[in-house]
């Protein structure tokens, strides 16, 4: 059963068209990312897959239900940690459990499992600004995972951060996907993130996104940048965006 589906979707902000007979499905438990140049309505689909905003025509739908709003079986994860200052990173961590009026108890068990996870157990009772980037990130993604969602919507949640730790991150990410069943939908700019970590890879074209072409990355983990499969993977998807080297 697909888990993700957008069929024949198309979004305009007015006269603005940006997403044009999108169909898209994603599988349970598989790692998908959407690549594309700088306003083809990337970020529009993936707010979308979330509930956050609605098609103009077509049908966004989880499971073969359409999706109307949002839900905590699909959670998201935006480009910058907005996590809140005056509270500490566990409290940050345990925002959505506290709304959701889970137990104190129940909620500081689940919180500190999920900070082991991502290896900030030893900073629960710091503030966000004593952290670095990368860690601010980590927090941002534990605060997801502690609601247990079957699918996690990533927005370019590492193009704030510098190279080493994004490729850092970008491992981390990689392990705390294959310990679970979720479903991972990644947006972002870089192409080789993309081939690193996604099963498969849609591209869209320029505005109005179309999708272009789709490439299904079958390469063992941990993945070899440099590999001849790699290299190759990623000069299709450069010819599919008509970008020269």
């Amino acid at each position: 059963m697909k888990t993700l589906q957008l069929k024949n979707v198309n979004k305009a902000y007015g006269k603005l068209t940006v997403l044009e007979n999108l169909s898209l499905e994603v599988e349970k438990g598989e790692f998908v990312a959407i690549v594309g140049p700088s306003g083809c309505g990337k970020s529009t689909a993936l707010r979308m897959l979330a509930g956050l905003e609605q098609p103009t025509t077509g049908e966004v739908s989880a499971d073969g239900t359409v999706i109307k709003g949002p839900n905590s079986n699909r959670v998201m994860i935006f480009q910058e940690h907005a996590l809140y200052p005056w509270r500490t990173i566990e409290d940050n961590v345990g925002l959505g459990l506290e709304l959701a009026n889970v137990s104190k108890k129940e909620r500081r068990g689940r919180i500190h499992k999920v900070l082991e996870k991502v290896g900030l157990e030893n900073f629960k009772t710091y503030y966000p600004h004593q952290l670095s980037g990368g860690m601010k990130q980590r927090a941002s993604i534990a605060r997801a995972l502690v609601l247990d969602p079957e699918v996690l919507l990533l927005d370019e949640p590492y193009g704030a951060l510098d190279a080493i730790t994004r490729l850092t991150m970008q491992n981390e990410l990689i392990r705390l996907w294959e310990g679970s069943n979720q479903t991972m939908v990644l947006i972002t700019h870089d192409i080789d993130e993309a081939l690193y970590l996604a099963d498969r890879v849609f591209v869209l074209s320029s505005r109005p996104g179309k999708l272009v072409k789709e490439v299904r990355n079958d390469m063992l983990r941990p993945r070899d940048r440099n590999s001849t499969q790699f290299v190759k993977f990623r000069q299709e998807i450069m010819e599919s965006l008509d970008i020269k080297t």
